[in-house]
């Protein structure tokens, strides 16, 4: 019994050590859920950057493709077919390990290990997987891409409550701050600073995508977005809810951020969209956008996959003592959540090379154009501020459904 006890104790020991250690020594004990992190992240990339190569450059790999049996001269198997398979395949290793790894909760378990290492095995299973659906036919692949358009909807969710919840844990942060004078002058800049940074988001981009009265799609989009911005800071403000100026000016920033990416998303060559007619031949800027735009996915993508503590809704009640003990033995971030995450963010990735829609073709450098791109991001604006509203009030509504059940 005690040599287990210090077999686990010593284990414990070199995470900590590996934890605390250095980048390069994460690396260099390979076998560790902190370094996987960045390998598993790596793959996405590599994953991402085929896809957009058989999108745009698939051509040039024609006379390899057509040796597959359902490509058909390569035309099944390129643009955004070639976009489905990779992704197909990118969805198929993660779901894999979202299956073997669900319900992880102990270090130096044999799926914490699988999960953590045996990238031999990986190496070999993330290229079989890619590969399979390049075998299949052109039904199974498009009934994919329907089915992709759901699950990047999950991961659009999963994204905005892991948003809304950072907003929420930094408030919290700041406001449970010793010394609260200085704090309040931390939460006032940074609110004031996030408006101000809203107001000037708006008038942009009422002069870039509304030079007229005619364009009024984007005008209702911008004034509404004004709206809403108005809305949260009102509910967050009022003397039931007591939110603070924080949330809903970040909240705010958020918003505006997704209408323009929203506006942005509209095909070139409308009269509103004076930006994307400027940018409509390949240049570095636009080059430039989509590196940003492809990292910047990616990013978030893992960002949201090691936060499985927001979706935790167990309460717990352990003790300080019991508490220690589960955090030393309880692996760093939920490796199911995790794996589940990067599922469907295979599959998102998918909807932004092709604009949300299979038959809709993509110019070569652009991702996330066309008008269903534009609507789906308008609605994903509405619904993070429909759950950010519901967070605010759902204390309360909750609470007095609590106290009329104890009244009768």
């Amino acid at each position: 019994m005690e040599t287990g006890t210090s077999t686990s104790t010593r284990g414990n020991d070199s995470y900590e050590t590996i934890k605390n250690g250095s980048w390069f020594n994460q690396f260099r004990n390979g076998c560790n859920p902190w370094m996987a992190r960045y390998v598993y992240g790596l793959i996405f990339l590599i994953a991402n950057l085929l896809a957009w190569a058989a999108r745009d450059y698939g051509r040039r790999a024609l006379n390899k493709v057509t040796k597959f049996k359902n490509c058909k001269e390569g035309e099944n198997c390129l643009g955004t077919e070639g976009v489905l398979r990779v992704s197909l395949g990118c969805f198929l290793f993660y779901f894999v390990m979202f299956l073997s790894t669900l319900g992880t909760s102990k270090t130096h378990s044999t799926r914490d290990k699988w999960h953590s290492g045996w990238w031999s095995a990986k190496l070999i299973m993330w290229p079989a997987l890619t590969i399979i659906p390049f075998l299949l036919p052109s039904t199974i692949i498009l009934l994919y891409g329907e089915l992709a358009h759901f699950g990047a909807g999950v991961f659009l969710l999963i994204q905005l409550i892991s948003v809304i919840s950072f907003i929420t844990w930094l408030n919290e942060c700041y406001q449970s701050q010793k010394d609260a004078e200085r704090c309040h002058v931390r939460v006032m800049l940074l609110a004031t600073t996030s408006y101000t940074v809203c107001i000037v988001g708006v008038i942009l981009m009422y002069i870039w995508y509304a030079p007229d009265s005619s364009c009024l799609l984007n005008i209702f989009f911008i004034t509404w977005t004004l709206f809403l911005i108005q809305l949260m800071t009102s509910i967050a403000l009022h003397p039931k809810v007591n939110a603070g100026y924080l949330t809903p000016a970040l909240m705010g920033l958020y918003v505006v951020f997704i209408c323009w990416c929203a506006i942005r998303s509209e095909p070139v060559g409308e009269n509103c969209n004076r930006k994307a007619a400027a940018s409509n031949r390949t240049d570095w800027l636009t080059i430039i956008s989509f590196v940003v735009a492809l990292l910047a996915m990616v990013i978030a993508t893992f960002s949201t996959g090691i936060d499985s503590q927001c979706f935790q809704f167990k309460k717990n009640v352990y003790s300080e003592g019991e508490e220690e003990e589960v955090e030393e033995d309880g692996v760093p971030y939920g490796y199911g959540f995790f794996h589940f995450v990067f599922a469907t963010g295979a599959m998102y990735f998918a909807m932004l090379l092709i604009g949300w829609n299979t038959h809709h073709p993509m110019k070569k450098w652009t991702i996330d154009v066309g008008w269903t791109s534009t609507w789906v991001r308008i609605v994903n604006e509405w619904v993070a501020v429909c759950v950010y509203i519901w967070m605010l009030m759902a204390p309360i509504v909750l609470k007095s459904r609590r106290q009329r059940a104890s009244g009768t």
